[in-house]
Order: C-alpha cells, then sequence, then structure tokens
C-alpha cells in the first residue's frame, strides 16, 4: 500500500522501505527503566498491603462437646490422667479384640530451648524400669585385656569379651552389640572406635566406663534404652498392656524423671506433652500434673532460710541482754 505508482519516485522512499525501523538503546532504555520502577513499586504496595493487613481472628476452641459426633479441630483435644488413660487403653483392646499382650507406647514432646539461642543437644539415655515387660536381653560387649576381668565378664553374661583386636571387627560391622563397656585400662586404646560408636563409646558418664563388671552388666543386660528423634520428639515403649495398671505408670514416671534430668531445673521443663496409646489404639494426652518430678529451686530455700535467720535474730539478742 505504501508502494508508489509505476513510474512515480519519491526520494528516499526506497531507501526507508528497504532498512527496517530501528530504535537506538538510548531511546528506548527510559521506557525499560520506567517499567521496572513501576513493577518494582507494585511489588512495594502489595507487600505493604499484607503487612497492613490485620491477622485473622482465630475462634477460641471449645472446651467440651455437646453432642457425641462433633468437628474435632473445633474442641481443645482433652487430657485425661494416668490412670484414666490406662484404663482406656485397655477398654480399647476388649473393644477391638485386639491382641491383649501388645505393647504400650509414649511419645514424648520437649522444649530443648536454653538461655539465648542455646539448646539441649539431642540425647539418648539407658534406664532400668522397676517393672520389666520383655524377655529380651541386651547383647553387652566388654573390653579388658585382663584373663580375669574376661572370665569374670563371661561368667556374668557378657556376649563378648576380648582386647584390641576386636577393634577391627567392629569396623568392619563383622561385631555388633547393643552396648560397649570398658575397663579404665583399655579405654587409650579404643579411640579408633570413637567415631564408629558414637553415642555407644564408653564412658563414665554413662557407666559405661568402670572397674565394677558385674554391676554393668547387670544393668545394660536389663536396661530400656530411649533415644531423641527429629530434634525433640521422644518414642518408645514402656510396657505390656495386659500389665497392671500400676505398673505401667511406674514405668512411666521412671522414664520421664529420667528425661528431666538432661534439662537444668531453673528453665522450663523439657516435657511440653505426653501421649501414650497402644500398639492398635489412638493416642491419649496426657496431664502432667503428678508425672513430671516436683523441684523446689535453691532460690526459694535460701530466702526460706535467711527470712528464718532474720526472724531468730532479734529473738538470740534478747536472750542474750
Amino acid at each position: 500500500a505504501l508502494a508508489p505508482r509505476c513510474g512515480w519516485v519519491f526520494p528516499g522512499l526506497e531507501q526507508r522501505l528497504a532498512v527496517p525501523a530501528m530504535v537506538s538503546p538510548a531511546t528506548a532504555r527510559p521506557y525499560a527503566a520506567a517499567a521496572k520502577t513501576a513493577k518494582k513499586d507494585a511489588r512495594r504496595t502489595r507487600q505493604e498491603k499484607v503487612k497492613d493487613k490485620p491477622p485473622a481472628r482465630r475462634r477460641p476452641l471449645m472446651t467440651k462437646p455437646v453432642d457425641d459426633v462433633y468437628l474435632t479441630w473445633l474442641y481443645r483435644r482433652p487430657s485425661y490422667e494416668p490412670e484414666q488413660a490406662v484404663g482406656m487403653l485397655k477398654k480399647f483392646q476388649e473393644l477391638d479384640f485386639t491382641y491383649p499382650k501388645q505393647f504400650v507406647y509414649i511419645n514424648v514432646f520437649l522444649d530443648m530451648a536454653l538461655q539465648k539461642k542455646k539448646k539441649v543437644d539431642p540425647f539418648s539415655s539407658s534406664v532400668t524400669l522397676p517393672h520389666r515387660f520383655t524377655d529380651e536381653v541386651n547383647k553387652v560387649l566388654v573390653f579388658t585385656e585382663s584373663e580375669q576381668e574376661a572370665e569374670i565378664a563371661r561368667e556374668h553374661g557378657a556376649a563378648v569379651v576380648g582386647g584390641v583386636e576386636l577393634i577391627k571387627w567392629i569396623l568392619e560391622d563383622e561385631i555388633q552389640a547393643d552396648f560397649y563397656v570398658a575397663v579404665p585400662a583399655i579405654i587409650p586404646k579404643l579411640i579408633p572406635l570413637r567415631n564408629k560408636l558414637k553415642r555407644k563409646y564408653p564412658s563414665t558418664r554413662k557407666n559405661s566406663l568402670g572397674s565394677d563388671i558385674p554391676q554393668m552388666l547387670q544393668f545394660f543386660r536389663g536396661c530400656h534404652e530411649y533415644a531423641v528423634e527429629d530434634g525433640n520428639i521422644i518414642k518408645t515403649r514402656i510396657a505390656r498392656l495386659d500389665m497392671p495398671t500400676e505398673h505401667i505408670i511406674a514405668n512411666l514416671k521412671t522414664i520421664i524423671h529420667d528425661i528431666c534430668t538432661f534439662k537444668p531445673p531453673n528453665y522450663d521443663p523439657i516435657v511440653q506433652r505426653l501421649v501414650i496409646r497402644s500398639a492398635t489404639s489412638e493416642g491419649l494426652l496426657l496431664n502432667l500434673d503428678g508425672i513430671l518430678p516436683q523441684v523446689e529451686k535453691v532460690e526459694e530455700k535460701e530466702e526460706k532460710h535467711e527470712v528464718g535467720e532474720d526472724k531468730q535474730k532479734p529473738v538470740q539478742e534478747s536472750v542474750s541482754t
């Protein structure tokens, strides 16, 4: 449509039609910069609107449902006393016709926070339960180079006994055990196993390093071990469902009291929530009152002692005069 009629010539028209129109970068740059600034301003306004928007009000949860059928997310999760919860687990088993000797488990949710940004490191521990619920015996390996100590270890039920010759077999996973104990004389030679055994490496803090071999074997062959998982959760079994209720609760309290020793008492309790369940039942939230150990702060004791001394001083002075 722009081409001239035959015989007509316009100066410069052929050159303009042959060469495409081009926009110089200098002229295009202001428009691109303006578009970018507009996008940034739009983003800022959106972010400001989100910040200024008040948070959605959450409806307060109700305490106790009125009807038998209800929406669980509208109500607070009920908590039970230990005796009541264990009784409910036993009732669930009878109604569901499940195995009566199934294991009872607890899930312990921990508060690992300490001062500022410090936290309690994930830990593992072993404890002797007042009421055994399994016939399983832990496999214990004893490190010693004394023939007399080795004979004592074998007599008291050690699964494996030996010296430095066991290091190679342990590193190659030819020998494995549930627990490893050692006498002090051989511990400098076991350093190559530190990274391999990690938490199971013999130490005095875990009572797995000492001279009393019979006592160590008696403890570790029958102890119950638990560990922190996923940063702040302990999942472990504590009993069998057919055991008496008081025995189940005694095992529960023993483990909880041992867990509480890993955080100083002047901080918030390390145990935040405690759920008990059987192998086939739902989890029941437990009321922590009466389960956590009662710790009286040292500062309160000192204040009471000082107050008592201040009250006694005037009496003593009057008697002396």
